[in-house]
């Protein structure tokens, strides 16, 4: 009876842990084939070196967006929209440097400091006007955050009108989000 009892244990954990390793390998498979952001040569959460700073007022750069590259776009996806935003900036409140827009659906990235995309869309960054500005956070900061955000759209890419902010960008692509990734990148001074 012992042995019989033992039997029907060990059958039951096999069981679990065979439903443990199916379940471990969905997950992991559906976390492979999911829409992905990076930054080719850092990690997230990895510093930017100073050629992706500011140009202006003493930051030290040379204004040279990161280098983006995504993957395993979802399907529908018509256009997609770049944000580069650093929530520590302002005293908390945040700072935007960068937003982008229209983005042809056959993009996987955008090449260090390389201009935008033919036919993308210019938002309106910090400064108020277009394009990339890089990061500038105070002397002795802890250093900044800065996100970059790729959203795969349902949009054709000239459904927006230039010169969105973000905040407008947003509120534009509301209902129109397929999927968003996201990184993180640092920079201090």
């Amino acid at each position: 009876m012992i042995r019989s009892e033992n039997t029907g244990v060990a059958r039951r954990l096999l069981f679990s842990g065979l439903c443990a390793v199916l379940i471990f390998s969905a997950t992991a498979a559906r976390a492979a084939d999911a829409f992905a952001l990076s930054s080719p040569g850092l990690a997230d959460g990895g510093t930017l070196d100073s050629s992706h700073a500011a140009s202006a007022n003493n930051c030290g750069g040379g204004n040279v967006s990161p280098a983006l590259q995504w993957r395993n776009t979802p399907a529908g996806t018509k256009s997609y929209a770049i944000t580069i935003f650093d929530p520590d900036g302002a005293k908390g409140l945040g700072i935007v440097h960068w937003v982008l827009y229209g983005v042809a659906p056959s993009a996987t990235g955008l090449g260090a400091g390389a201009a935008p995309p033919a036919g993308s869309v210019a938002g309106t960054n910090r400064t108020g006007g277009p394009g990339y500005y890089g990061p500038c956070p105070p002397v002795g900061e802890v250093p900044h955050h800065y996100v970059a955000q790729v959203y795969a759209l349902d949009l054709l890419p000239d459904a927006l009108p230039a010169g969105l902010t973000r905040d407008a960008l947003l509120a534009a692509m509301k209902d129109h989000v397929l999927a968003a990734t996201s990184t993180v990148l640092r920079y201090g001074r």
